[in-house]
């Protein structure tokens, strides 16, 4: 990017009533961030989506200061960039509708493994979701996925400390700009995580922690990756807002059970009684209906059994898959009439039986 579009970009970023959604039009009408102020005004009016509103106080002189010192910033302190067209930008987050134009970056991210898996929850991490969270990772980490969460207390920062421990790649989606640390205990984490990831934000140097960014950071969360896991979390709270936004895009999330009367367990409960959310109970859980197994098993060695006896639940999913072709997981218990943990247990079971196959996409078809 030139320095003429990173400055069109920061100084339309500034104007009050753009947002993400409204500035992705304006560049996919006009070409570039730059051109968009060298198209007339009444054309710009005609964008869909785009009025008198939203481009109030666009051509102000104190965006274009504000943008020039930023951009000051950035070339001062060698800030990395990802601009939302480009190659490096997060893939998954690309097809978000309202992901950030532009996230700033440092350390040593590297996407090329395309394992993303977020990891939220409560800030109040018990010795069950600790002991969870910490198995979980050390199980994944053959795989190598890149974990992603928020480098907040709690869960978030025990995520991210086993990923270091296991030599995954880490990153940490910040609600502030890079010239500063929240929390400031976790500053002592700041190496580890940029030697094994590193650090993304949407905000500017001048962006403080505010209330208001966590929950655009949390779009970030769920946007980056494949799947959300909820690991704990109380009745409410940021966990069950990045949840939410990772089922508003289609992506699968995953919640661990605990004992009813536990607090910080009843968010992720009702995650699964309400079906917003696979149970999780183990990394195995993940692995199998993520279908990361897939790669490692192909070519496909298992063998259909002859004269196979099925239970009926797996007679009646066999017959389903045998007469409708590739299906997913949700299809499968919606068409069968049956809850989505047992469907997923009967699965492995008749994948272990050789009568069925999982395939890319976390579709599932007879053999």
């Amino acid at each position: 990017m030139t320095t003429d579009e990173l400055l069109a970009v920061l100084r339309l970023q500034g104007a009050p009533k753009i947002g993400d959604v409204t500035l992705k039009k304006l560049i996919a009408h006009c070409g570039s961030a730059t051109a968009v102020f060298e198209e007339k005004r009444q054309n710009l009016l005609k964008i869909d989506g785009v009025g008198t509103h939203a481009l109030k106080g666009l051509y102000d002189v104190e965006h274009q200061e504000a943008a020039e010192e930023e951009y000051g910033y950035i070339e001062k302190n060698s800030i990395g960039f990802s601009y939302f067209l480009d190659e490096d930008y997060p893939s998954y987050l690309k097809h978000c509708i309202d992901s950030p134009v532009l996230l700033y970056k440092r350390g040593n991210i590297n996407l090329e493994n395309r394992k993303l898996i977020s990891i939220v929850g409560t800030r109040k991490i018990t010795s069950y979701g600790t002991a969870f969270c910490e198995k979980f990772i050390e199980d994944l980490a053959p795989l190598n996925p890149i974990i992603v969460s928020g480098f907040a207390y709690g869960v978030d920062i025990t995520a991210q400390k086993a990923a270091v421990k296991h030599g995954l790649q880490t990153i940490g989606c910040l609600a502030h700009g890079l010239n500063q640390m929240y929390p400031k205990t976790h500053e002592k984490y700041i190496r580890d995580v940029e030697n094994n990831g590193g650090f993304y934000t949407e905000f500017r140097s001048t962006s403080n922690p505010d209330r208001e960014n966590f929950l655009k950071r949390n779009r970030v969360i769920a946007g980056m990756s494949e799947a959300t896991v909820v690991i704990e979390s109380a009745e409410k709270g940021g966990s069950l807002v990045t949840a939410d936004i990772a089922n508003s895009y289609n992506r699968d999330v995953f919640a661990v059970p605990g004992r009813a009367q536990d607090k910080y367990s009843s968010g992720c409960n009702n995650l699964i009684k309400q079906q917003k959310a696979h149970m999780l109970t183990s990394a195995a859980d993940l692995i199998y209906l993520l279908g990361w197994n897939i790669a490692e098993k192909e070519p496909q060695t298992i063998q259909k059994q002859l004269f196979v006896e099925l239970e009926p639940t797996e007679q009646s999913i066999y017959d389903y898959l045998h007469k409708n072709g590739k299906q997913l997981l949700d299809s499968i218990a919606l068409e069968c009439r049956l809850p989505i943990f047992k469907v997923s247990s009967t699965l492995l079971n008749m994948e272990m039986k050789g009568v069925i196959r999982p395939l890319p996409g976390k579709l599932f078809e007879a053999i």
